[in-house]
C-alpha cells in the first residue's frame, strides 16, 4: 500500500491530466454528429500509429526482467493494431459507398 501512496504523491499531476483527458475526451466524442465519424476515424487510426511507435519505443528500452513494462508495452502494440486495422477496414467500407455502382 505504501508503494502505491508513494507513486500517487510523486505522479499527482499526470493523474490529474490523465483524469482531465478522459472527461475532456469524452464530452467532445459524444458531441460528434453521425457524418463526422469517418473523418475522426481516420485521425484516430494516425494517432494509434504513434501509440505503436510508441509501445515498440518502451519494449525497446525496457529491462528483461521488467515483465510489467513488457506486458503494457505488448498490449499498447495489440490494441493500437486492432484499432488501425479496423479503422483502415471501416473507412475503406465508407469510401466504397461513395463509387459509382457499375451499369450492366
Amino acid at each position: 500500500m505504501e508503494i502505491i501512496t508513494q507513486f500517487i504523491s510523486e505522479n499527482i499531476v499526470m493523474i490529474y491530466i490523465l483524469v482531465l483527458a478522459i472527461f475532456l475526451g469524452t464530452e467532445v466524442i459524444s458531441k460528434v454528429p453521425t457524418v463526422l465519424h469517418t473523418p475522426l476515424m481516420s485521425g484516430a487510426n494516425a494517432v494509434s500509429g504513434v501509440v505503436i511507435i510508441g509501445a515498440i519505443w518502451l519494449i525497446r528500452n525496457a529491462q528483461p526482467d521488467n515483465y510489467f513494462i513488457l506486458i503494457i508495452g505488448f498490449f499498447g502494440i495489440a490494441l493500437a493494431t486492432i484499432n488501425v486495422v479496423g479503422g483502415f477496414a471501416v473507412t475503406n467500407r465508407m469510401l466504397e459507398m461513395f463509387k459509382k455502382k457499375k451499369k450492366n
